[in-house]
């Protein structure tokens, strides 16, 4: 599949400016990496990644909102599950992004460490 880059729109923009605003919580992205796991409910993210009840609510509504989670009943449950795998993917990538980035100012800093004559 070819893809191809267009200069977004101001609409576009804005959507991508939310998707990210949702995505700009550590604790969202701790959601969804426990995600990726597999379905949960509030009280097992809330158990595995040791945030409150209503704090992990709240933002899986946001994640609800910008259509990153879904929720399924099953039984008495109700079970959150991520939407699309490549967010997943997305966020790998940032992440190797952020990796270089420390990498690099590790060296710099290193550099300039090594010119400073003691």
């Amino acid at each position: 599949m070819h893809m191809f880059y267009q200069t977004p729109s101001q609409e576009t923009s804005q959507l991508e400016a939310d998707l990210c605003s949702a995505l700009s919580d550590p604790n969202r992205l701790l959601i969804l990496h426990a995600l990726k796991e597999g379905p949960r409910n509030v009280t097992e993210l809330t158990n595995e990644l040791n945030i409150n009840q209503p704090t992990t609510s709240r933002h899986l509504k946001v994640l609800r909102d910008q259509r990153l989670v879904r929720v399924t009943r099953q039984g008495v449950s109700i079970l959150y599950e991520l939407t699309d795998i490549r967010l997943i993917n997305a966020l790998d990538i940032l992440r190797a992004v952020l990796h270089d980035h420390i990498i690099s100012k590790a060296n710099l800093v290193a550099e300039v460490k090594s010119k400073i004559k003691p």
